[in-house]
């Protein structure tokens, strides 16, 4: 009891010194909590969607996929006989069964072209409206579709795009354009996270989206009373047989959710990484923060001690100190977790994907993993300093202030960090020598951590020389008072290591990500111009969006163009000399001129001749693998079409980047297995301009595919700014995850500085008193930040340099082989950490300049 009243007496007197450590320890609580309630949210948001939008049993063809998706590479969905519906009527159990025609596979857009699709990346699904949708949706306005030139949108999509009743819209399939204008606006009785949905009559869906009346995408059937889904399943199996995909509700739902839960997991796991690197960071500023506290009662302590206290109640006091710094940020975290989980839902609403707060789910585990991690953590991080101090011995009592220094722990210190850097140095060296990227990744890990924890350790040391130098460049300039902040920084250099130890952890990883992201930009970039020899590539806005052959068509039409390459891809399942059969195979079929189009190394013949009749190239790995030679004749049995006896004539490099892997064939030669009425859609169209007729032809192309909004026309500077924009784009996304490292870790200097100028209020004191200004003390303090701030910037920007460096020779071993250091990246790091510096000493620069000069020489 004695011990507990000691420690909330000491923490309520420190309580301003807590303050920075109790936000670090609530900023990274927050983030853990804030993840897991968010990604728990949109978990049952889509639960809710799903089950209430599937029907009792659905029925689909053998070619739709799991989740009951009707994209294929035709761009027509797989379809039903209409005699499908009256026997699934017979099937005892049914109370109704009709049939449907959906497709995600079509575009829609305005009366101005733009397209009406979710900027969110979620699905455009057009469909017909039946009877199921009625129960999940609620027409709010106009009427359901009655005839071919009505169409029916979701409330949503109409409220994002400004759509009225009467609007002009246009469904782009590869049928081509069917005109309709808006009949009817139906809001979702549940949320929908995103998705834009059009409905339209059952006659004009089988039109526009199958090509023919008379044919379902699928059947929806609803149980009668007391019949289960199984049941159900069952009957409707025993009167189709197994020609057909039958599936209950419940199987629709899990297999739906299990395709948006492998997107949620990766974004989970990957911002509870981030928090995770918060709470490393914060770990460094608890630290200094009890180590510097119990400096600062170093005297109080001994009297403690001189009064009988023992070492382990004055362990335990610092402990319980940081229970209750644990508890209380932890507690605060929790709440903070929640808004920042709102937060994010607006932030995905402005991105089109709409979450209701209605549904907001926060699990009994959240508050209690986020109460255990804050706690563990900082009771973890004061153990250090509350061992420190129940060495203090009596005698202290009788010293001023401050514990003595520990060489032989220095020293050892100083050896285990050399040890570890070394070690970890070495593995980086291994790493990239290692002459295939899966065994040098786990080198590279191991580097990283070893180089990591060994710089840390041997901040202390790192510290004293290089805080010199630093002194020497930037703070002698500033006379007396740049000596007094260099020797301030030097007083304690193991304060100072942690403190920029902290800093770096989080500049480290942005200059690794910065290294390999700029190299990954200019290895593609360098392969584009190298191997690509096409001056135009059209291609839809996503893999489910193909080029019907009208469009096609105009482009080989359009003025100007000298070829026009088509570029398919087929499945197949492969038969290899050595009797192996490998299953689910892509085969990239393509016209001839694609030899011409794509420059890419081989090993073994000419790719030119891979498009003779009944021919193919295979790559480097694969036929190693199965013993092929040019000659060898592999057995391709094509999903959708017959088996093929093709004669390997070329083996491709597996030292490219584009295509890396490909087999091709060309469009002819699968053509002769595969029926017409079944061969995919180009899924890319490469052309290339008349000799000096570049800049009219790429003018002409846009022109001509203006009708076709679902197409994108990019030249190679198009298509290397799109790349460079999309690495970009994740890189600032990982770069704001970072900040909240880097933010925890700037207060960590803050309360670095705030704490040290309550350990030097004497000193600061006495140096008003001969004379120093108050301009001077504040100059001081904002020196010895800043200096502080670009040590940990050294440290990190090194260190994540050699982090990228590394990870480039592997990635160079996957055909990314150019390494481009982004210097005025690292520059404007460096020059902000300064800044930040700067920043960081404001308060605490502000609070010393304003010490009353008697009080500060009377404290004791």
């Amino acid at each position: 009891m004695t011990v507990l009243k000691t420690s909330m007496r000491n923490f309520l007197a420190h309580k301003g010194r807590m303050a920075l450590s109790a936000v670090a320890v609530l900023l990274s609580v927050a983030f853990v909590c804030g993840t897991l309630v968010f990604t728990d949210t949109m978990n049952t948001t889509f639960d809710k969607l799903f089950q209430a939008t599937a029907p009792d049993v659905t029925v689909v063809a053998k070619g739709s996929s799991d989740t009951g998706e009707t994209t294929a590479p035709t761009g027509r969905p797989p379809v039903l006989p209409a005699s499908v519906v009256g026997k699934v009527r017979g099937a005892e159990g049914v109370r109704s069964a009709q049939g449907t025609v959906v497709s995600t596979s079509a575009t829609v857009v305005d009366a101005g072209k733009d397209k009406l699709s979710p900027d969110s990346g979620a699905p455009t699904i057009v469909g017909s409206w039946t009877g199921n949708d009625a129960r999940t949706m609620r027409i709010s306005s106009g009427t359901a579709p009655r005839g071919p030139d009505q169409v029916m949108v979701d409330a949503d999509t109409a409220e994002q795009h400004h759509l009225r009743l009467g609007d002009e819209i246009g469904v782009i399939t590869v049928l081509g354009t069917h005109h309709a204008r808006v009949s009817g606006i139906a809001a979702f009785k549940v949320t929908n996270p995103g998705a834009a949905i059009f409905y339209l009559d059952i006659e004009t869906a089988q039109r526009i989206l199958v090509g023919r009346t008379g044919v379902y995408t699928g059947v929806d059937v609803t149980a009668g009373k007391g019949v289960t889904d199984e049941r159900l399943k069952r009957n409707v199996t025993a009167v189709l047989g197994h020609g057909y995909q039958v599936r209950t509700a419940k199987e629709v739902a899990d297999a739906n959710q299990k395709d948006v839960q492998s997107f949620l997991n990766v974004m989970k796991y990957a911002m509870l990484g981030f928090a995770g690197i918060a709470f490393l960071v914060g770990i460094f500023l608890i630290i200094n923060t009890f180590s510097m506290l119990v400096a600062q009662r170093t005297r109080e302590i001994g009297l403690m001690r001189a009064i009988g206290s023992s070492r382990k109640q004055v362990n335990r006091s610092v402990l319980v100190e940081a229970l209750l710094l644990g508890v209380l940020g932890s507690a605060l975290g929790v709440g903070a977790g929640v808004g920042i989980a709102i937060g994010l839902m607006k932030l995905m609403g402005r991105m089109g994907m709409h979450l209701s707060t209605d549904d907001l789910t926060v699990a009994w585990t959240t508050p209690a993993l986020g109460l255990l991690l804050g706690v563990v953590v900082t009771v973890l991080a004061a153990c250090l300093p509350a061992r420190r101090a129940g060495k203090i011995s009596p005698m202290a009592a009788l010293r001023d202030a401050g514990t003595p220094g520990d060489v032989r722990a220095g020293a050892i210190r100083a050896v285990l960090g050399l040890v570890l850097t070394g070690a970890g140095g070495w593995s980086l060296y291994v790493a990239a020598r290692a002459e295939k990227a899966q065994a040098g990744s786990g080198w590279l890990g191991l580097g990283v951590v070893l180089t990591l924890v060994g710089c840390v350790i041997i901040g202390p040391l790192l510290a004293g020389g290089l805080v010199r130098v630093l002194g020497a460049v930037l703070l002698r300039v500033f006379g007396p008072v740049g000596r007094m902040a260099e020797r301030n920084a030097l007083r304690n250099p193991r304060r100072t290591g942690a403190t920029g130890a902290a800093l770096m952890i989080g500049l480290a990883l942005v200059a690794c990500l910065s290294v390999v992201g700029s190299s990954m930009v200019a290895s593609a970039t360098d392969q584009l111009d190298k191997t690509v020899g096409t001056d135009f590539i059209i291609q839809g806005d996503n893999e489910q969006v193909l080029i019907p052959p009208q469009a096609v068509r105009a482009v080989k039409d359009t003025p100007g163009m000298a070829r026009v390459t088509e570029y398919r891809i087929l499945d197949a399942d492969l038969t290899t000399p050595d009797g192996q059969v490998t299953r689910k195979k892509t085969i990239k079929a393509a016209d001839p001129t694609y030899a011409r189009d794509l420059r890419t190394k081989t090993v073994a013949g000419r790719l030119a001749d891979a498009y003779r009749p009944d021919s193919m190239s295979v790559f480097e790995g694969f036929a190693r693998k199965h013993g092929i030679r040019l000659g060898s004749t592999v057995a391709v049995d094509f999903r959708d079409g017959r088996t093929a006896k093709l004669t390997v004539r070329a083996i491709t490099s597996d030292d490219v980047v584009i295509d890396k892997g490909a087999m091709y064939a060309s469009i002819a030669t699968a053509a002769r297995y595969v029926p017409a009425q079944r061969m995919p859609l180009d899924l890319l169209v490469f052309a290339s301009a008349q000799d000096g007729r570049q800049a009219a032809a790429y003018r002409a192309l846009k022109s001509t595919l203006h009708d076709f909004p679902e197409l994108t026309v990019r030249d190679q500077t198009d298509y290397k700014k799109a790349l460079k924009d999309q690495i970009g784009q994740l890189l600032n996304m990982i770069y704001g995850l970072l900040a909240l490292a880097i933010i925890v870790a700037v207060l960590g200097v803050v309360n670095t500085l705030a704490l040290s100028v309550v350990e030097r209020t004497r000193e600061i004191g006495l140096m008003r008193a001969i004379g120093l200004s108050r301009r001077q003390l504040r100059r001081m303090i904002r020196l010895e930040s800043v200096v502080i701030a670009v040590f940990g910037a050294l440290l990190g920007l090194g260190l994540g340099m050699g982090w990228g460096v590394t990870a480039q020779q592997l990635l160079a071993l996957e055909g990314l082989k150019v390494l481009d250091i982004p210097w005025p990246t690292i520059a404007a790091v460096f020059v902000g950490s300064a800044f930040v510096g700067l920043l960081a000493a404001l308060v605490p620069a502000f609070r010393a300049a304003r010490m009353n000069i008697l009080k500060a020489i009377a404290t004791d």
